[in-house]
């Protein structure tokens, strides 16, 4: 699978890339492994700020609020119990929540390459990415040459930090690292521009398969235990 490749200037070069077809040009005939993929991101990212107060936690309450009987109301014997305004909060979030979802490395992997597959004609390889000045005019000028106006994501193999700052006030741009291609990130995108040298990258890290846990034996050498010494009755 060959497409163009652009150079740093945003013109077209004379030799095309090559995209490895058993990760960007996959059959992909059910959308169930990207969904789990991109639901467990979500998850992976959300923070627990969640918190409400237990009968226990709430201020004040220690005092019962009228005596037991003789006034016609309901017996009660603190002002924090739920069922009173300002009480504490029954069945209520605690902070201690734990939304993360697992997914296994070849799970994640075979999600990536099914999302790359269905966003292939929207990738583009330039042969680098890379700001010397930090300046977001000079990275918005060469993504308007390459087509890039919407939302974009740019693969790189060197994040550093002028070129992240060159585009982290562009709206609809994200920056990521080869090594960090994700589903979220693909499917939002409207166009992946991908550098030459990034395609290495994620060409080993796709194609590569979790090793099988192999159980390690270890067997201890052990001596053969030494023959009791019997003495022989001497017969007189």
């Amino acid at each position: 699978m060959a497409i163009p490749t652009y150079t740093a200037t945003g013109t077209k070069a004379t030799t095309a890339a090559k995209l490895d077809s058993s990760i960007f040009d996959i059959e992909v005939s059910s959308h169930d492994l990207l969904k789990q993929a991109y639901v467990s991101y979500q998850a992976n990212g959300r923070e627990n700020l969640a918190k409400t107060l237990e009968r226990g936690e709430v201020r004040g309450g220690g005092k019962k609020p009228w005596k037991q009987k003789g006034t016609g109301r309901a017996r009660f014997g603190s002002i924090r119990v739920p069922i009173w305004r300002g009480g504490g909060i029954t069945f209520g979030p605690l902070g201690k929540e734990n939304y993360s979802r697992a997914m296994t490395k070849k799970a994640r992997r075979q999600a990536v390459r099914q999302a790359l597959s269905l966003n292939k004609d929207s990738i583009s390889v330039v042969e680098s990415f890379q700001s010397k000045d930090g300046k977001t005019a000079s990275s918005a000028e060469l993504l308007a040459k390459l087509g890039a106006t919407r939302r974009v994501l740019i693969v790189t193999d060197n994040k550093d930090a002028n070129t992240e700052n060159s585009v982290s006030n562009l709206k609809g741009v994200k920056l990521v690292h080869a090594m960090y291609l994700n589903v979220f990130d693909v499917l939002n995108a409207d166009q992946i521009i991908i550098t030459k040298a990034s395609l290495p990258i994620i060409e080993g890290w796709l194609k590569k398969e979790p090793r099988a846990e192999q159980a390690e034996v270890t067997v201890k050498a052990t001596k053969a235990p030494k023959a009791k010494k019997t003495a022989a009755k001497e017969t007189k």
